[in-house]
């Protein structure tokens, strides 16, 4: 008996305090940071790189989209920091990395790929607005000078060492909330 008021003043606390025991992931473009989040506290964050065009769920419109997305799926496990990869099959070649404030004319995704999924129907999953289908990822990028500005074609660039780390602390599954 006092097990089963254990459990429920614990699921009463859940219920009032909206806690999620999962990690998640909070993405706030305004300050160029994404935040890994247990517990409600922040565990850790990193500099990010969202669209250089902004903030929308439209296809071809090059821009991040917005909302409750999961990680869907996970590509590069195994590979090396700076490899480089093609509608998301390592290429086997190591990208040399930009540390200056440079836009090259590449666009390469490096090192790991966390490809995400939108969960709100209509707003970022279906028609033309579905992120999984616009390719929208978290992901390594070459133009690490430009980390910490908007300069994506729409993803969420991050630097190498900062992607692996996040890749091998989140799952498949993991949510995804990212805001203006």
């Amino acid at each position: 008996m006092v097990k089963i008021k254990k459990l429920i003043s614990i699921f009463i606390i859940f219920i009032c305090f909206n806690i999620d025991a999962e990690e998640s992931i909070l993405v706030k473009i305004s300050e160029q940071r994404l935040y890994l989040i247990d517990n409600n506290q922040i565990i850790i964050s990193f500099p990010i790189s969202s669209s250089f065009y902004g903030e929308g769920q439209e296809e071809n419109s090059y821009k991040t989209p917005l909302g409750k997305h999961i990680i869907k799926e996970k590509i590069g496990s195994n590979a090396i920091q700076g490899t480089i990869f093609k509608s998301r099959i390592n290429t086997e070649n190591i990208a040399q990395l930009v540390k200056d404030h440079i836009d090259t004319e590449d666009d390469y995704v490096t090192s790991r790929i966390m490809w995400l999924e939108g969960e709100e129907e209509g707003f970022n999953r279906g028609g033309k607005v579905d992120s999984y289908n616009r390719y929208i990822y978290i992901h390594g990028t070459h133009e690490e000078g430009l980390i910490g500005s908007k300069a994506s074609h729409g993803c969420i660039r991050m630097f190498n060492n900062d992607v692996i780390e996040l890749f091998n602390r989140v799952d498949i599954g993991t949510k995804v909330d990212i805001k203006s």
